[in-house]
């Protein structure tokens, strides 16, 4: 049979159940979308910016069970799409990039001529050039593969637009089929196992800190949790892992920048078990944590095993496979599970002074944002979405907004992209159209992809983007505020949100007041129930510092050596009292 690139790309798309497409035509890829618009199963999505493509397939990925696809031109749409190719890689998220390239049989020095596959090597498990008509559908295949196996990330396909334009003939391509590329997982050792659940049953005051990689083992994470008798923290980016509404949760992290109820039960921890989790610096509060000796650590990945803190038993494998065969270790060693009513009734006795202590910050004129959680919180319902940007809108809502389903709650992390939130909740809602799906973004991060709402409303996406302004960058200004006693390049002016509304085509509601929270809130997702975006500008108070921000900022001071640490406590003192 005699086939173009194209159509082949086409065909390897489909079998392997890729759904939307992100990216911009241009001339080294035209032939492949023609192709995609006879695609039955695939739509292409045009966007604003190959940036906000690889944000929006991010989160197709993290939301849905098909991945997230690029479709790109090479050199510039690479490097614009980076970012969101990087937060990827690092949080374990799989993707495609299916990327143009020059004519392999072209001359020198031609438009979109780069060594893209260079730039792509340390933020992709793997690239790849095709180099005839008959490697496509196997290497996509393979591409797929790669990106789904083990821990996550993305994989990059290059496509010359020769070979993409031209036919040649080929062998009739064979059908994806999943048995047959199936990547054996790395298996758990029975002695190990045993080791393990000893450890967790011979410590007094066991902990579970659970990653995102956990995900699709929350109920066997929450059965063990309740025979162990063991309060359960999460990363960031596991937020959702482990219901909020559950007696045994805690919060994100376990340290002194992490929320009351998870400092005071994770204080005396002396045996955790760590399920997919690389202890990175976010959710260890900028390793502001005290690991205890016995440590047992289960990750697919296994070299972030003694990383940052030593382990004493090393489970290299599946988080679901770990906790299943951890899970009948423990009931056949325990027999019955741990009473653990008092450390549930003193976790929520913390938790709720811990609100209270919110709701009784005065905001003057200005929304608190504890109130606002509260009530997006009774308004969403369970299995609803949630999409959060890099900022401190970010552990406010980590901090306050309780998320009970896991996956519905999404957010950058180890990268920590600004910009994530618009195109991810874009992307959030096409891939689960019957979710409501409520976007967190400061006004800086919102500034930065703001226009990727016209595709939300070319594609008549009913979302709701609440824009917590401030007029700051804030975490950074926060940040800036104790050590310089000024804040340089984070203050933020000129930002109409009404505008970009009327510009992106979508309704604006705004919120200025605690005591119109509810009404505003309510009236958002009505109309974005109606398949129309809307931007909820919140008029949000900061002056009420997170727990992360207050702890961290603490533990860096710590951590420098005493003569730098005079410096910069001298230093504010002085700005203060001269300004």
């Amino acid at each position: 049979m005699k086939k173009s690139g194209a159509w082949l790309v086409r065909y390897a798309l489909e079998q392997i159940g890729v759904k939307y497409t992100f990216g911009i035509p241009g001339v080294h890829n035209t032939e492949i979308y023609d192709e995609l618009n006879n695609s039955d199963s695939i739509t292409p999505l045009l966007v604003t910016h190959e940036g906000g493509a690889s944000f929006m397939a991010d989160a197709v990925s993290r939301t849905s069970d098909h991945i997230g696809t690029l479709m790109i031109v090479p050199a510039a749409g690479v490097t614009h799409a980076a970012s969101g190719i990087g937060e990827a890689a690092l949080d374990g998220i799989p993707m495609l990039i299916i990327t143009g390239g020059v004519r392999t049989d072209g001359k020198a020095y031609q438009l979109h001529d780069m060594e893209q596959h260079a730039l792509l090597k340390p933020i992709t498990k793997a690239t790849f050039k095709i180099t005839g008509h008959e490697q496509i559908v196997s290497t996509i295949y393979q591409a797929y593969d790669i990106a789904t196996c083990g821990e996550p990330g993305p994989v990059m396909i290059e496509v010359p637009v020769n070979i993409a334009m031209f036919r040649a003939e080929v062998t009739e391509p064979e059908p994806y089929r999943a048995e047959a590329h199936g990547h054996a997982l790395p298996e758990l050792n029975a002695n190990d196992i045993d080791q393990a659940a000893q450890l967790l049953i011979a410590a007094k005051h066991p902990g579970i800190f659970a990653g995102w990689g956990a995900r699709h083992a929350t109920q066997e994470l929450t059965e063990l949790a309740e025979w162990l008798g063991a309060p359960v923290a999460t990363t960031l980016q596991g937020l959702s892992v482990f219901p909020a509404n559950h007696l045994l949760h805690t919060g994100m992290g376990f340290g002194s920048y992490a929320v009351p109820a998870a400092a005071e039960s994770f204080k005396n921890c002396d045996a955790m078990l760590a399920v997919a989790t690389r202890f990175s610096e976010i959710p260890t509060g900028s390793y502001g944590v005290t690991v205890p000796d016995a440590l047992v650590h289960l990750d697919i990945n296994e070299k972030v095993f003694n990383a940052n803190y030593p382990t004493r038993v090393a489970l290299h494998g599946d988080a679901k496979a770990g906790l299943i065969a951890l899970l009948q270790a423990v009931k056949t060693k325990l027999g019955n599970p741990r009473d653990s009513r008092l450390l549930q009734k003193n976790i929520q006795q913390l938790k709720m002074e811990y609100r209270d202590e919110w709701f009784q910050h005065k905001t003057a004129g200005r929304v608190n944002p504890a109130r606002f959680f509260a009530a997006a919180r009774a308004q969403l319902a369970d299995d609803d979405y949630v999409v959060c940007d890099d900022g401190n809108h970010t552990f406010l809502c980590a901090e306050l907004m309780p998320i009970y389903r896991s996956g519905h709650f999404i957010s950058p992390t180890d990268f920590n992209a600004m910009g994530y939130c618009v195109p991810a909740a874009i992307g959030t809602k096409l891939a689960n159209p019957d979710k409501q799906v409520l976007g967190i973004v400061g006004d800086g991060a919102f500034m930065m992809t703001c226009m990727e709402l016209v595709t939300a409303s070319r594609n008549q996406l009913g979302l709701v983007m609440t824009v917590f302004n401030d007029g700051e960058l804030a975490q950074i200004a926060q940040a800036q505020a104790v050590p310089y006693n000024r804040k340089t390049c984070t203050t933020l002016s000129g930002l109409n949100v009404e505008g970009v509304a009327m510009a992106t085509g979508c309704e604006y509601i705004r919120l200025d007041d605690d005591g119109a929270i509810e009404d505003k809130l309510r009236q958002a997702l009505q109309m974005a129930g109606k398949g129309v975006p809307v931007i909820l500008d919140v008029l949000v108070d900061y002056s009420k510092h997170t727990r992360f921000t207050k702890g961290i900022l603490k533990t860096n001071l710590g951590r420098f050596e005493f003569p730098e640490k005079v410096r910069f406590i001298s230093r504010a003192i002085k700005r203060r009292i001269t300004g």
